[in-house]
């Protein structure tokens, strides 16, 4: 009897110290990580500078967890390898987002393990060329040299479905997949004639080329908008100020949102604490990028395209 009682002991004991680690490393379900990778973008993007603003604050309000800003390809780059586990937050389009969670376009499979935290800022898709190329319609693209961003982005994405409106496939143009940095330097050095730039306003990559030449943002007719917003429902219509690059007129076109996702892996605890740090320092991120202006509580749910994780659901909840 007292060998059984020892041994139940013991296994208690065990039982005890194995339940405490688990509360505090993991906050409930899934895990307690401590050194969180943030993916971005390239760095002439939006997604670089705030992302690696959110990774600052992270770091600073949120005890034991230190989060570093990643360079990235951006959109489905972050969405897969947040979904094979290489790192724990990203900056995707909500477009890109739902399609990874459906397998659809560029995804072959089903790309989901993981949820959203909020909906950020409009990320418009900008058809930017030089002043004197001649370049007026998203007609006048064929037969050009255009830059349509990384292969497989959120940009190459949205080229492709605003070509399909106008009835141009990749067979009438001279494709480049370029970074949006590379691109507005091949338009620059007369290289490229015109490129696709999906981010917010300003990006600092149409703000450097605009700083060696007259740039133009080429406008999408009212019904081709109409027709992508019918299609695709993650689209609005957005009419870009002249004032924003000093171009001779205004421009028509659409937008996406840019938002950010999260492991399924990490714990309601940790994206509790992360959410809430990240909602109260936005006067960091606003001071980062004029976009950061555009992050607010009460449109951090607007366009959410996926499942939001617990953690953040219970700060916005919360926080209502």
């Amino acid at each position: 009897m007292k060998k059984y009682s020892l041994l139940l002991v013991l296994l208690l004991a065990v039982g005890t110290v194995l339940a405490a680690c688990g509360s505090s490393d993991s906050g409930g379900d899934g895990e307690w990580v401590k050194d969180v990778t943030v993916l971005t973008g390239g760095e002439q993007g939006v997604y670089f500078p705030l992302g690696g603003a959110m990774a600052r604050i992270i770091s600073e309000n949120v005890d034991g967890v230190t989060a570093t800003g990643v360079t990235s390809g951006a959109s489905v780059v972050n969405s897969n390898d947040i979904n094979d586990g290489k790192a724990e937050l990203g900056l995707v389009q909500n477009d890109i987002a739902f399609y990874a969670h459906e397998g659809t376009n560029m995804f072959e499979n089903v790309t989901n393990n993981f949820y959203g935290i909020a909906t950020l800022y409009p990320e418009v898709v900008q058809i930017v060329t030089s002043a004197d190329s001649g370049i007026q319609t998203v007609e006048d693209l064929k037969g050009k040299r255009v830059a349509v961003g990384d292969q497989g982005s959120g940009s190459e994405a949205n080229a492709k479905q605003i070509l399909d409106a106008h009835g141009i496939t990749y067979d009438d143009l001279n494709i480049e997949f370029m970074s949006f940095g590379d691109a507005a330097g091949g338009i620059q050095d007369g290289n490229i004639d015109a490129a696709f730039i999906t981010a917010g306003t300003p990006t600092g990559a149409i703000e450097a080329l605009k700083a060696s030449r007259e740039v133009r943002i080429v406008s999408i007719n009212p019904d081709k908008i109409k027709e992508l917003t019918d299609k695709y429902p993650y689209y609005t219509h957005f009419d870009l100020p002249s004032s924003v690059y000093g171009t001779s007129s205004d421009a028509t076109t659409v937008a996406v949102q840019a938002m950010i996702i999260v492991s399924k892996s990490l714990s309601e605890d940790q994206v509790y604490e992360m959410t809430k740090a990240i909602f109260e320092n936005l006067d960091v991120i606003e001071a980062t990028h004029a976009r950061g202006k555009d992050i607010t509580l009460a449109t951090a749910l607007d366009g959410m395209s996926i499942e939001l994780h617990p953690g953040a659901k219970r700060y916005f909840d919360e926080a209502k």
